[in-house]
């Protein structure tokens, strides 16, 4: 899976993986669309942002200057003057990405907002550089998805498993904590028995001290196991390992996603990762297409 181009790529892969590529442009905005992808989808928003951008213009609002920097880790959009990020698209997000062939100055690419998952077109105007840009962006979601199947994505699944069979293991743990419950009140059972049974002066009954085997009961070892009272006695109660709950089974802390080690999953590495995964397996679309039909084609 992937993507491949007949062009060579613009920059080396250390520019973009320890750097980042820096870009002035100038942002018409962005629109929310329906699709991910699609050629008619941003000349849509861009006919509708040059649009908005015309009547602004008329209204003696200058368009927005920008600067992109672009690298492994996403595309910033910043003010150039005060370096305030105003908007960080993640690459896995970036579905599309689009220069205009008959607008030489306009591109475009899609994003899904990270809050509100909706898919938003944004628009910029360069007047040299649109095609670069489009091309760098292909090549960063390149590097990105490489970097990410090899710091641990391809062990998603794997990971997956182990985090079931952990799982599975807890409540097999579980499991023999009721049983050793349930060995216990036989113990109690036959106690009685015996106390009822015994002739007076008989053999004084074990002390509740031991088991039948004149040995200490052993302890039920999981937190979850909380057994019903069963032929009416009680078992003993289960002892406390809340100290424990922030580490696994073999005691250790939770390990980072984008480690080897293997360990708990916590759910919110999980769905990250899931993201991710499926963000790059949608893939970035680079099309140089003609999308800009408009009449209203004024400097903005």
């Amino acid at each position: 899976k992937g993507f491949c181009f007949n062009k060579t790529w613009m920059h080396t892969p250390e520019a973009l993986s320890k750097h980042y590529i820096p870009y002035n442009a100038k942002f018409l905005g962005s629109t929310e669309v329906e699709q991910p992808k699609g050629t008619e989808v941003v000349r849509d928003a861009v006919r509708k942002l040059k649009f908005a951008r015309h009547i602004k213009k008329s209204e003696g609002q200058k368009t927005p200057k920008v600067e992109l920097q672009i690298s492994i880790y996403g595309v910033k959009i910043l003010d150039p003057k005060t370096k305030e990020v105003q908007h960080n698209c993640q690459l896995h997000r970036i579905s599309f990405c689009a220069d205009d062939k008959t607008d030489k100055r306009i591109f475009t690419f899609i994003c899904k907002d990270s809050e509100s998952n909706k898919h938003l077109c944004y628009v910029f105007d360069s007047e040299k550089c649109a095609e670069e840009i489009t091309l760098t962006i292909g090549q960063a979601f390149d590097l990105a998805y490489r970097k990410f199947l090899e710091s641990g994505g391809k062990d998603v699944e794997t990971r997956k498993q182990i985090a079931g069979l952990q799982k599975r293991i807890q409540e097999l743990e579980t499991e023999n904590s009721e049983l050793k419950n349930k060995v216990q009140d036989l113990e109690n059972q036959l106690r009685i028995t015996q106390v009822h049974t015994s002739p007076a002066g008989s053999v004084t009954p074990k002390s509740p001290s031991t088991d039948i085997f004149d040995m200490v009961p052993f302890s039920p070892i999981s937190p979850q196991s909380s057994t019903p009272t069963r032929n009416g006695t009680q078992p003993p109660p289960v002892p406390s390992r809340s100290a424990e709950i922030k580490r696994d089974l073999f005691g250790a802390e939770p390990f980072d996603p984008f480690s080897c080690g293997a360990g708990d999953f916590p759910p919110d590495i999980q769905s990250k990762l899931d993201e991710m995964q499926e963000g790059f397996k949608m893939g970035l679309t680079l099309e140089g297409t003609v999308f800009c039909l408009d009449p209203l084609d004024s400097r903005c």
